[in-house]
């Protein structure tokens, strides 16, 4: 059942969505991953999804730009349904939305002029390289990294290579961001110059950001709003604060990273443990 706090809200993003979700299913095969997800995503502001591994908040995010289909249920962009849609006619959709990938998805063979190059590359016929130069120019200004245009991923370091991913993903200027776990295998320092920049490209360019996370720091940091799923639901939607009190014990579980009490007593039982099948001895020649 929804509580007030959570009608209010989604009374609120009804009224001025850019993406909305009418009750989606997806399965694979007899696995059921989303159920009947009902989600609208308000224009300017940064919607964070949390929720436990394999509960569905990347399959979500794909269903956004529908790189994934429903099962059943519709997904909307501005009002005009786009999960029914043609690859040909989404190829246009798309140029809306900028997708920063959880490992960066950097080109190798490509320095980092060429990467940011790339999806301009592939929607337009480019004609004036010094106004392309500047865009790539600006886009790394945007993340702090003017100057490392002609440097190669493998001389990056990770922050650096999501980084440079962002700038990419912002390369047309699209409306809509989506984050699938930017801060993942990040140190903490590193982790808060994403933050800053999810906040930066908000404040600056007024993006639309959907950001999918485990990192509670991060969450809490950028969201205007959080929904986090269980079990292919969503259990909780509101501001942080309303997060962090929320009575169910599913999400305080989660965002206080705590063992379900079952999982724990399994993990304290006493037992013998089996011997190793090989030892250490049995590959020395």
């Amino acid at each position: 059942m929804e509580t007030e706090n959570e009608n209010k809200t989604k009374a609120k993003n009804e009224h001025n969505s850019i993406i909305e979700v009418k009750s989606l299913i997806k399965k694979f095969k007899n696995k059921l991953v989303l159920d009947k997800i009902n989600l609208n995503i308000e224009k300017g502001k940064t919607t964070v999804v949390i929720g436990p591994s394999g509960c569905g908040k990347t399959v979500l995010l794909k269903h956004l730009i529908v790189l994934l289909r429903p099962s059943s249920g519709e997904v909307y962009f501005n009002n005009d349904r786009i999960d029914d849609l043609k690859e040909k006619e989404l190829d246009k959709i798309r140029t809306h939305y900028g997708f920063l990938f959880q490992g960066g998805a950097l080109f190798d063979s490509l320095s980092v002029r060429d990467n940011i190059i790339f999806p301009i590359d592939q929607h337009y016929k480019i004609t004036d390289w010094k106004q392309i130069d500047e865009l790539v120019k600006s886009k790394l200004a945007m993340v702090g990294l003017d100057g490392y245009q002609n440097y190669y991923p493998a001389k990056l370091s990770g922050g650096q290579r999501k980084r440079v991913a962002l700038a990419r993903a912002i390369a047309l200027n699209p409306d809509i961001i989506l984050y699938d776990e930017p801060t993942t295998g990040l140190d903490p320092i590193r982790s808060d110059i994403i933050n800053e920049i999810i906040l930066k490209l908000q404040r600056e360019l007024q993006i639309t950001s959907i950001v999918v996370t485990h990192d509670m720091k991060s969450a809490y940091k950028v969201a205007d709003r959080i929904v986090m799923l269980h079990n292919g639901k969503i259990v909780a939607d509101g501001d942080a604060d309303y997060i962090r009190n929320h009575p169910h014990p599913v999400v305080q579980q989660f965002i206080n990273g705590q063992v379900d009490e079952d999982d724990l007593a399994l993990l304290r039982m006493k037992g013998t443990m089996s011997q190793a099948q090989f030892l250490p001895s049995d590959f020395v020649q």
